[in-house]
């Protein structure tokens, strides 16, 4: 009896494997899901940084209007330099001496005073020319010199007897009503032709510091506090025509930030004295 019911629970033991191992199977089976298309998402562009104006960086200085203007007419020759003489009466000076700082000096300018001032660096290759204005002032002191000497009706030779060449040749003309007359001499004794020469240097130092003076706050600043002393010195030695025609540019330049400091003080110091004189 216990034969047949081992026998029994062994055969259903080895009937049962099968099922076991169907069933093992089956649970071991992966269940698969459908595949899907999956879109892939669109690739991240970069975003574009915004873009910052970055102001230039200006090393350049304020632009000049009259200095610019003094530059641009300062070369031979330049139309806008070459102004007529309006007038009925012209009158033209020069001065020559080779090795002197500036020569030759021509001044050419009607009888209101308007004209144009040419001048030649020792060395350079080129003349400047810059346009001529002329005060009331300067004028009448021209005249009175003109008919002091009686000019146009004079054949006076004002030259002194010795040839002082080496001091300059001066060369002066003036035209009148379809008359004219040209006198020249290098020294001359003849006091009103020293005074129609002296007066002529007058000018020609003002205008050639001002262009001296133009060039330097334009290019070479350090240089201006020289360049008031020189004017300090012509005043002193009554070395310009009238002195306060300069009143108006020496103001300029006594604000001018691009200036040192020094030649601003000593220019707003030139005013005071000039205008102290007047009074």
């Amino acid at each position: 009896m216990k034969i047949r019911s081992l026998q029994a629970v062994i055969l259903a033991t080895i009937l049962s494997l099968p099922l076991a191992a169907a069933a093992q199977k089956a649970a071991g089976k992966t269940v698969k899901k459908p595949a899907t298309s999956a879109t892939p998402a669109a690739t991240p562009q970069p975003t574009p940084e915004p873009v910052v104006a970055v102001p230039l960086k200006r090393n350049e200085r304020p632009v000049d209007t009259e200095a610019a203007a003094v530059k641009a007419n300062s070369r031979n020759g330049s139309n806008s330099s070459e102004t007529p003489l309006a007038g009925s009466i012209a009158y033209s000076y020069e001065f020559d001496r080779p090795g002197f700082t500036y020569s030759p000096i021509r001044i050419e300018h009607d009888d209101a005073g308007k004209g144009k001032i040419s001048f030649k660096h020792d060395g350079a290759d080129e003349s400047y020319t810059d346009p001529l204005s002329l005060s009331a002032v300067t004028i009448s002191n021209l005249n009175a010199a003109f008919t002091a000497l009686k000019f146009l009706d004079s054949d006076e030779n004002y030259q002194y007897p010795r040839d002082f060449s080496n001091m300059g040749n001066v060369t002066v003309t003036l035209k009148r009503g379809g008359r004219s007359r040209t006198a020249k001499f290098n020294w001359t004794e003849n006091k009103g032709a020293k005074a129609l020469y002296d007066e002529y240097r007058r000018i020609g130092n003002e205008y050639i510091w001002k262009f001296e003076v133009t060039i330097g706050r334009e290019n070479q600043p350090l240089q201006t506090p020289a360049l008031m002393d020189e004017m300090d010195s012509y005043l002193k030695r009554d070395e310009i025509s009238d002195p306060p025609h300069l009143v108006p540019l020496l103001t300029e330049l006594s604000t001018d930030e691009r200036l040192p400091l020094i030649a601003r003080n000593r220019a707003a110091k030139l005013v005071k004295q000039i205008e102290k004189v007047k009074k």
